[in-house]
């Protein structure tokens, strides 16, 4: 029975934490032994990370080697994926036609799958940069057969460069981004160079702020740290060059998984070709501004690094190549497997909070405290230590900001949990494109077409079901006196709450002014 201090067992909190331990059931072994395995596995993750920052701070100050001189400057090819960018092209083809190259070794492709007017906005582009002389073309496809991978392998066939540049549409390239790249594929065995990532919407709000720090940690500190140490970095679909040898000689460009780059990456890889990572090199891009927007991103992103994990992990375990590459590899390609670990996790500890006082508090030091040290303090080290190295006076904001960067993490843990279980169990989906809307910094002004916005379905229900899972969860936690619980049990509260409750105010907006601007007979918009 349950008395009514809150212990559901009746036992004295103060008792000796040994006392009860030989009372535990089978059932009680059943509930308690599969949730410290998870937190072990989970907190195999949080050491690799410390193991990423030991190397980052080793190797942070080694920047690439300068390139050889180039001989002759080789031909390059701009390719421009597009699937119905309406808002941002014409910001893209600005950015791109003003690269600095002679003009007689360029080709830009603009390589449009689009199925709304986006085609007719290119097309006449296309036709006024052409009559300014910029080697610029226009190819369309009336399916989109292979998503992204498709169009690049398709525009593939037409081009003429060497070299292959690629940028998304909402990406806007520096007009020295070619100098500064191309000089280091003088090396003939340097396959790719991989440049920074820059946001232009940053400061929009909140959720832009931390998608940033979240970045940041993959592009300043892992990056940095994997090339650093010689171990395998992948290409991130854009902002970046790549050796048209090298595409070809890897299999070229496979549509099996939803993140081809990071697939072509580690074929390339696997046959010898060297990666340049210039962590100096920014190219801004634009952030998602609404949750569901982001949250979509993420789980193809999950699924598909889990669908390369799943294609080329064996061959890379299998390769003759060094044991820390194969180590790096595996952590790089599996880490979203820790979502449908904690949602077993969270669903257990309900359960394992009535089993624990049968232990007391030397269960809370032996598990809980290294847990939080291992997964949660890392965590912190992680994104705030990038912040620092790129303005040593903006850690203290992004340690404000670590709580809404944690809740954010949270936030996808059933979409991208239930995008990792379709890939393990070998279920396909369309590439889902990540809207944009030509937004630049903090000016909250609105928005365009809900056109493009995804329906989010069942799913902010679900997410605000599961924060109230939690928020029932901090009383039971204070109740049975496990107060070290609740900062984490609130997170999750916040990060399901955040996602359920922002989606449903986002798409409420988003209909408020679609009626309005449909009763002033204008183009539909959002605010």
């Amino acid at each position: 029975m349950m008395d009514i201090g809150g212990n559901p067992w009746g036992w004295s909190q103060w008792e000796n934490p040994f006392a009860g331990i030989h009372q535990l059931s089978w059932f009680d072994l059943a509930i308690i032994v599969p949730y410290f395995v998870l937190i072990g596995l989970l907190g195999l993750y949080g050491i690799h990370r410390y193991v990423t920052l030991w190397r980052y701070l080793r190797c942070r100050n080694r920047p690439a080697p300068p390139p050889p001189p180039l001989e002759r400057l080789p031909r390059v090819t701009i390719q421009l994926p597009l699937y119905n960018e309406r808002f941002v092209v014409e910001r893209l083809l600005e950015a791109v036609t003003k690269i600095r190259y002679p003009r007689e070794l360029l080709q830009i492709q603009v390589l449009d799958d689009s199925t709304d007017d986006t085609r007719q906005v290119c097309e006449q582009l296309v036709r006024y940069y052409q009559s300014q002389g910029v080697p610029i073309e226009y190819h369309h496809r009336e399916h989109r057969y292979g998503y992204k991978a498709g169009a690049l392998a398709e525009g593939l066939k037409t081009a003429t460069g060497e070299l292959i540049a690629i940028f998304d549409a909402d990406f806007v390239p520096g007009p020295d981004f070619l100098e500064r790249t191309v000089p280091y594929f003088a090396d003939p065995q340097v396959g790719l160079v991989q440049t920074r990532w820059g946001y232009l919407n940053r400061d929009y709000n909140l959720l832009t702020e931390v998608q940033a720090m979240l970045l940041d940690g993959h592009f300043i500190l892992e990056h940095t740290a994997r090339q650093g140490y010689g171990l395998y970095f992948n290409f991130n679909g854009t902002a970046g060059v790549l050796r048209r040898a090298m595409i070809e000689d890897a299999g070229g460009w496979e549509h099996d998984t939803l993140t081809e780059d990071s697939d072509l990456s580690y074929r390339a890889q696997l046959k010898g070709w060297k990666f340049i990572y210039l962590p100096e090199v920014v190219t801004p891009s634009e952030l998602p501004v609404a949750i569901h927007a982001f949250q979509v991103q993420q789980a193809r992103w999950a699924k598909g690094l889990t669908q390369v994990a799943l294609k080329l992990l064996p061959r890379i375990l299998r390769a003759p190549i060094p044991l820390k590459c194969k180590i790096e590899a595996f952590f790089h390609l599996t880490p979203n497997i820790s979502y449908p670990m904690m949602i077993i996790v969270s669903a257990l500890m309900v359960p394992v909070m009535i089993v624990r006082f049968y232990i007391g508090w030397l269960q809370m030091l032996t598990f809980d405290v290294p847990f939080i040290i291992i997964t949660m303090l890392s965590l912190f080290f992680y994104y705030v230590l990038p912040q620092h190295a790129q303005n040593p006076a903006s850690w203290k904001r992004a340690l404000l900001r670590m709580p809404a960067l944690l809740a954010l993490g949270i936030s996808l843990t059933l979409i991208n949990a239930k995008a990792v279980i379709e890939a393990l169990l070998g279920i396909q989906s369309p590439f889902a494109r990540t809207a944009k809307y030509a937004i630049a910094g903090s000016h909250k002004r609105a928005l365009k077409p809900v056109r493009y916005r995804r329906r989010s379905g069942w799913w902010p229900a679900i997410e605000i079901a599961a924060g109230s899972y939690f928020a029932v969860m901090i009383n039971w936690a204070i109740g049975s006196h496990n107060y070290m619980a609740v900062p984490i049990l609130a997170l999750f509260t916040w990060g399901y709450w955040w996602a359920g409750f922002g989606t449903l105010i986002d798409e409420f907006r988003a209909k408020l002014a679609w009626e309005r601007s449909a009763a002033l007979q204008l183009e539909p918009a959002e605010s």
